[in-house]
């Protein structure tokens, strides 16, 4: 493969020649509702719509139905399937003595159906971890999963993926990508840990008479169906008005914005994506942070942070999955779990989990937790020093550990608002303890990556060692992504001789 060495006498960093560039054709299938503006006689939009074509005269539905599945059912292997949900949806809002035929459920499904281009605007923003699975590989090759942040129509992220092998030669090869994406199927009654739950609501403000007749049926580990015959139960409890909507609300929100997300097996790593599911994430899901997480008796998860936004507030929330087909999507709490860039270390710090964050908005910090979910405590690590960062820095992933310390790649905001990548390197025993950071970008923006849907960025999510390179990908100017690989002892050398400050 053909290399491009970057300009710069600073360190020997490599570009491939890679490029993965949206994809406007990957689309997946989204309820579809009009706007709910009530007309003259009382009915709205929706029910105008759906009263049209249940008026439709039964000879002419065959016809309007192979019309529509011609035309969308080899763009979705799913196709009918997710017309009779969202026929489901919207069933509710009529009643029929007769059944309608199989042909006009399907073409009331497709009327508030939409196809929705998770990449229509940018790709971006990627993370790389190597995958569980291992096996069948030759000696020396990765198999690997990349995410990224895909941007759609009005600026709404979500979370899509990619796999493939770094070969022992270092070359990188990606597995084919299909045009076929699927948002997956959300369980209808996930479960909640009742003691997390509650803790939960205390962070929020929720501790009161009302949540607590809520939660004191509940059995330890309890369904959302459970929670919500719980809270159907306490609607006699005299409490007031006020206090009643503020903490049956605030139970209701925190349910829905734990959830769970599941896929087929057999489908390829590249067809799924995490899209919005709940509240607190309706504009979108940015920038996640994927780490292999292994506990101390040597067992292996996935966790992501990544930030959700509601349009009016950003939020860091939690993935986990153990196999990239079931995805638990959960809260983050405490007086730090604010702002972006929250980055979890690979395995626990003296018996503790650790954790990177960006809570004021723009210096880095060092947090630890006995509980994954709850964040409280965090001491500074770097603020900006040089001039390529003094607008502010933060993490660009989980730090990645060596034999001389934990890698932690930055980024820096400058002048004009150009973003570069650095790196800094903690001690591995107390990562509270900078050993050195450097003192140019390690990846800036080169001429051909500053233009794009937001110019002059070079970012990324995470990177990976592996056989003394590191791997770098890294999204150029919210256009696409690129990577870049350096040689680790060069680096690392570099960092331990430059003090940090």
């Amino acid at each position: 493969m053909k290399r491009m060495k970057a300009k710069t006498d600073r360190l020997s960093v490599t570009r491939t020649q890679h490029r993965l560039l949206p994809d406007p054709q990957r689309v997946i299938l989204r309820p579809y509702l009009p706007g709910e503006e009530t007309f003259v006689d009382g009915r709205s939009r929706v029910r105008l719509v759906l009263d049209r074509v249940l008026a439709l005269p039964e000879e002419e539905i065959p016809a309007a139905w192979e019309a529509v599945r011609a035309a969308f059912s080899s763009r979705h292997p799913d196709f009918e399937s997710v017309l009779a949900d969202h026929f489901l949806l919207v069933s509710r809002r009529f009643e029929r003595t007769e059944p309608l035929s199989r042909e006009r459920e399907r073409l009331v499904g497709a009327y508030f159906t939409h196809e929705y281009s998770i990449e229509g605007a940018s790709l971006c923003n990627p993370s790389l971890v190597p995958a569980l699975d291992q096996s069948g590989l030759p000696v020396g090759v990765l198999r690997f999963i990349m995410s990224l942040r895909a941007i759609g129509e009005g600026h709404l992220s979500s979370i899509e993926f990619r796999s493939g092998v770094i070969e022992s030669d270092g070359k990188i090869v990606f597995d084919p990508t299909s045009r076929f994406v699927s948002s997956g199927r959300r369980a209808p009654n996930p479960s909640y840990d009742k003691e997390v739950f509650a803790l939960k609501l205390k962070d929020l403000g929720v501790q009161n008479e009302l949540s607590q007749a809520v939660l004191d049926p509940l059995p330890a580990r309890f369904s959302f169906e459970e929670l919500l015959s719980a809270v159907a139960s306490v609607q006699d409890l005299h409490t007031p008005p006020a206090t009643r909507s503020e903490t049956l609300n605030t139970i209701h929100w925190l349910a829905t914005s734990n959830y769970e997300i599941v896929f087929s097996p057999n489908s390829p790593i590249c067809e799924r994506v995490i899209f919005p599911a709940s509240p607190n994430e309706s504009r979108g899901m940015e920038d996640a942070r994927f780490v292999r997480f292994v506990e101390e008796d040597g067992s292996a998860r996935y966790y992501a942070t990544y930030t959700a936004y509601d349009g009016h507030q950003i939020l860091p929330q939690l993935i986990e999955t153990e196999d990239f087909v079931e995805f638990r999507v959960l809260t983050l709490n405490g007086t730090r779990a604010h702002n972006k860039g929250m980055a979890l270390f690979p395995r626990r710090i003296r018996g503790r989990f650790a954790m990177l964050s960006r809570h004021d908005n723009e210096n880095i910090h060092f947090m630890t937790s006995d509980d994954i979910h709850f964040w409280d405590h965090a001491s500074p690590l770097q603020t900006p020093s040089r001039p390529w960062e003094l607008t502010q820095v933060g993490n660009c992933g989980s730090p990645i550990e060596t034999e001389a310390g934990w890698l932690v790649l930055t980024h820096g905001v400058g002048p004009m608002r150009q973003y570069a990548i650095g790196a800094m390197l903690l001690d591995r025993e107390d990562p509270r303890r900078v050993i050195g950071q450097l003192a140019e970008p390690l990846l800036e923006p080169e001429r051909n990556e500053r233009d794009g849907y937001v110019p002059n960025v070079v970012y990324t999510c995470g990177a990976i060692v592996h056989d003394g390179q590191l791997i770098l990908p890294y999204g150029f100017s919210d256009t696409g992504v690129g990577i870049a690989t350096t040689p680790l002892d060069e680096l690392l050398s570099r960092l331990e001789s430059c003090s940090p400050g």
